[in-house]
């Protein structure tokens, strides 16, 4: 029986490509589930807001994130997945520059609004396109690699918000996935097939 290491060696180098593309992207979207949390008494200070409404900002993201999980599949159909996965990296890198640029608190819940709808059609098509990508037998692999992702964003997002917040502004929060979500998109019209 081979081992752990040796079963991953033998997948060719495209697999990895394109998990590390899926596994840029799922950071991305996980991360903003919670970086955003430790930095609302800041935004409610600058955006002149109670820290009643101020939850909206980390509300409002994810009721849209939930909201087109389920239109995941047919969006992915019409559009193409590859296509679909582009639109919605490029919709949410966009919506982050402008959550970093809001000047209110109703337009930074707007594009949290925004910013959670391309964050919610990004995970399903991860996982797709990771399961296309794998074969049969080292899906369960390529899911766990996954999961790792999944998790380890959200317990980093704290520490990481509040160390942008402290030292940085509530702003850089939003600003640190533009360079995250260019590469994303340039790998993925690289490496990514419909």
């Amino acid at each position: 029986m081979a081992s752990p290491s040796s079963a991953a060696a033998c997948l060719p180098a495209g697999v990895w490509k394109v998990c590390a593309v899926a596994l840029c992207g799922a950071l991305l979207a996980q991360l903003d589930t919670t970086i955003v949390n430790v930095s609302l008494s800041t935004l409610a200070s600058d955006l002149h807001a109670s820290l009643a409404t101020i939850q909206w900002v980390t509300s409002a993201y994810l009721l849209a994130l939930a909201l087109v999980l389920p239109l995941n599949g047919w969006l992915s159909r019409i559009l193409g997945r590859k296509r679909f996965y582009m639109t919605c990296v490029t919709m949410f890198t966009i919506s982050s520059m402008l959550c970093g640029m809001a000047p209110s608190l109703p337009w930074l819940v707007f594009f949290r609004v925004l910013q959670g709808l391309g964050g919610g059609g990004m995970q399903p098509s991860e996982q797709a396109i990771l399961v296309d990508t794998f074969p049969p037998h080292k899906r369960a692999m390529g899911m766990a690699i996954y999961g790792v992702a999944v998790v380890v964003a959200p317990i980093v997002g704290p520490t990481l918000g509040g160390f942008i917040t402290d030292n940085y502004s509530w702003r850089w929060v939003f600003f640190i996935n533009i360079p995250v979500g260019i590469l994303s998109l340039l790998l993925t019209s690289r490496m990514i097939e419909d």
